[in-house]
This record gives C-alpha cells, structure tokens and sequence, in this order.
C-alpha cells in the first residue's frame, strides 16, 4: 500500500514537471529555437553576366536550328516529294541537201521527156477542154488570202508579246515604269516551264519581264540564257503559273528548215512585222545564202522584199506553217532598211538548244569558213575548216592557232568543212582539252601541226 502512494506521487511530480515545461516552452523556444532566414545579397555584375550569356546562348541556339532547317529543308522535302528534273529539249536533226549528181540529173532529164511524149498525145480538144475549167476570179483570190489568214491565226497560237518594265524617276521624283515590247516565240515544254525564244534587242536591260500569250493571259517570265552575238534569249514561264484555258489554246512552234535553198519562197512575217502586236505581211525571200559572221558560229541570213518597220519582230513562216526564221534586221544596209532580214532557223537549233537546256557552251574564239572545192583543187588547200580570223586572248589563239589554218581534224573526228567543226564544238563542254590537227601554209606547201587546246566558256 506504500508502494502504490510512492508510486502515485512520483507521477504526481512527473505532471507538474510536465505543466511547467508546457508553460515555458514557448518562452525557450522563441529565443533559442526560433530560425531567422537572411537574403543573400545581390551581385548585380554577375547577375548581368549570367543574363547576357543566356541570351547569347539563346541566339546561337537559334541560328544553329535556322541554319539545320534551311539546310536540312530541302533535302527532306525532295525526299517526301521528290521534284521531277526538267525534260532536256531537242529539235529534230537535219541534213544537209547535197546537190545532184549528172546521173541523177539524167535520170530526171528522161522522165521529163517521157512524160512531155505523153502529154503531146492528149489532142488540142482535150488540153483546151481542161484549160477552159480552170477560172480563178476574185472568188478564188480571196479564198487564198482566206486560207493564209487561217493559217496565220493557227501560227499565231504559238505567239506571244515579250513586254521589258524598267522603272525610271521623273524630275517631280515620281516613279513611273518604261515598257518596250519584242514578238517571240514558244518554243518547248519541258514539263516545268514553258521555254519562250526571243530578240532582246529592243528589250534589253529590264529589269521585269511579261509574256503575253495569244488570249491576253499575262505571265512574269525569267531569263534562263542569253547569247551575246545574236540577242537572242530563252524565256521561261512556269507552268503552274498557266491556266487550263491557256493550255489549251496555245502551240508550241512548228519549225521548219532554211538549210535548203528558200530563194523564190513565199512567206508571212508574223509577229510585229509592223512595229505593232499582231500585224502580218506577206512576200518573198529574196535570197538565204548570205552568212552572217559570228565568233564560233555561222548563221545564215534570210532577205525578203517584205517592206516593214526597222524595229520589226517576230517569224518567218512558210505556207505549210512552219517557222524558217527569226527576224532581226540589224545587219540591213542603208538602202534595204525597211526589208525583212530574218536569221535562219536550222543554224539557230544548235545554239536554242543548249540555251533551252541552260547548259554552258565551249568557246574557242575563231571565225571560219569551208574551203571552196574549186580552191583545193587550184590552190591545193585541204578540206576542212578554213580559218579566218581569231579572237584576241581566246582559247585559240592561246594554242597558237592562226589565220589561214586550216582544221582537218578535232581529237579522232575528221572534219571537212565549217560546220562539222562547229558540230564537234557544240558537243564539247568548257574546261574540255582537245587535240586540234591543222594544215598550215609553209615554204614547201601546207604542213601538218597537231596543238592542244583548252576549251573557254562562252561568257
């Protein structure tokens, strides 16, 4: 029993101990346990530090991913959509018609006097009994001139109006834009863009190009090649950029040949024969066999009696329709300045065709010509490339090559006249190196040389 009251009271004292130290705790505790948290102080120049090189660092990080996407960009999207390559253009190759042989000659000499026996058989009757129902009256002259204006409507699908837009200021400081207008040509499809052939002449130095088609549709055009000697230039227009309707009422140029004799030939110069859009005229070549001398070129030169303007456009189109040449009448003489001159088109397809694939051209910088037959066999000069002159610093001259050579040969390829030569050339890219056989005059006659060239670029 004394135990359990020891017990009692010594619980007794541990309460009361308890309650004291519940009343003073939060006395100890606000002086002794109480936490106070001081801000550290700011470093202001560290800080700035750290700011700048985050941005910095932000930046750079946005450059890296601007540079990777227009890197990366267009090989992923050729990969997802892969773009197709534009078609490579080619015209039709010609041959040149080679004259007629005595045989043959002969052989056409006896079906003509067979069939002139023939005819002699028909009695007076009858021959005047045919005459008598040929009339051409005024009727049929105008259905002749009917039928031409059909034909130049179906050519002129393949016309456009190539407008040049400079902007100039005037002396109040207003803009106003300037527009000189030149008649081309489509030329090609090349299943991205429609490739436009046309004479910069009258619209050099624009600084905007606008091709009009045949239904007024008016399209931005770019320059895809320009050659310097004959001012010639290939336009392109996208073809995303025509609509259907357009597509469908426009033609890409028949072309035909000026390789053969057009002496005597009627044609219509469509185009701006009259300084004006859509104007026609109608005549006959005068002559075709004029050669027209560029540097590593020979074009040939068609003459007309069609009186026009002198700042005329356009075609040449025979009465089947086809395109024999390009109008440019730069190279008139005085006395024949409002005649039609036009380049011919056959000499033309090598250079259209590079220009139409925006490919380089070599350049070995001569003028030449062929060796006449009647000179090899008076004079011995040999069959080739007789050459005329040379460009100063050109490739050419470079080699040693002089004025008198004659080229008979480039690499293993013989050559036999001029224009196997320009062939050989056209084939070649710039930077090619070519061994070149030349014929050269000496004290004992022409003597063989063999130089090595190495082929420019047609700036």
């Amino acid at each position: 029993m004394a135990d359990e009251n020891i017990k009692k009271t010594d619980i007794d004292k541990d309460d009361a101990v308890a309650k004291d130290q519940a009343e003073y705790s939060p006395l100890v505790q606000s002086d002794f346990l109480r936490e106070r948290i001081k801000q550290k102080p700011v470093n202001k120049k560290k800080l700035l530090r750290r700011t700048i090189i985050t941005a910095s660092m932000a930046v750079l990080f946005g450059l890296v991913a601007c540079v990777t996407f227009l890197l990366l960009e267009p090989v992923i999207n050729n990969w997802l959509y892969p773009e197709e390559e534009p078609q490579e253009v080619q015209f039709p190759e010609e041959t040149i018609v080679e004259e007629m042989n005595p045989e043959d000659m002969l052989t056409e000499e006896m079906v003509e006097e067979e069939l002139e026996a023939e005819s002699a058989e028909l009695e007076n009757e009858q021959i005047e009994e045919l005459l008598s129902q040929v009339t051409f009256g005024v009727k049929e002259y105008q259905a002749v001139y009917e039928e031409l204006s059909d034909m130049a409507k179906d050519v002129g699908r393949s016309i456009v109006t190539v407008t040049g837009v400079t902007s100039d200021v005037d002396w109040f400081n207003d803009t106003y834009e300037n527009e000189a207008t030149a008649s081309g040509i489509i030329l090609a499809n090349n299943g991205q863009e429609m490739l436009i052939l046309v004479s910069m002449n009258n619209i050099s130095g624009a600084e905007r190009i606008v091709v009009t088609f045949c239904d007024q549709t008016s399209i931005e055009a770019e320059v895809v090649q320009r050659d310097a000697s004959t001012g010639l230039a290939i336009l392109a227009v996208p073809l995303l950029a025509i609509d259907e309707e357009t597509m469908d009422v426009i033609n890409i140029a028949s072309l035909g040949s000026s390789m053969i004799n057009l002496t005597g030939t009627p044609v219509m110069a469509l185009g701006s024969p009259m300084g004006n859009s859509g104007s026609i005229c109608y005549g006959f070549i005068t002559s075709s066999g004029t050669l027209i001398d560029h540097v590593d070129s020979a074009y040939k030169l068609i003459s007309t009696d069609i009186y026009a303007s002198r700042n005329s456009t356009g075609v040449l189109v025979n009465f089947k329709g086809k395109i024999v040449g390009i109008i440019d009448n730069s190279y008139n003489s005085d006395d024949r300045g409002n005649l039609i001159s036009a380049y011919g088109i056959s000499e033309l397809k090598r250079t259209i065709t590079k220009m139409s694939n925006d490919q380089k051209r070599a350049y070995l910088g001569i003028h030449g010509a062929d060796v006449p037959p009647e000179a090899s066999l008076e004079s011995g000069i040999p069959a080739g490339a007789y050459i005329k002159e040379i460009e100063m610093d050109s490739p050419a001259m470079i080699a040693g090559i002089q004025s008198g050579d004659v080229i008979t040969r480039v690499g293993g390829a013989e050559v036999t006249n001029y224009n196997e030569l320009l062939n050989l050339l056209y084939s070649a890219e710039p930077e090619d190196v070519v061994n070149i056989t030349l014929m050269r005059q000496g004290m004992n006659g022409f003597q063989s040389m063999r130089v090595t060239v190495t082929l420019g670029e047609v700036g």
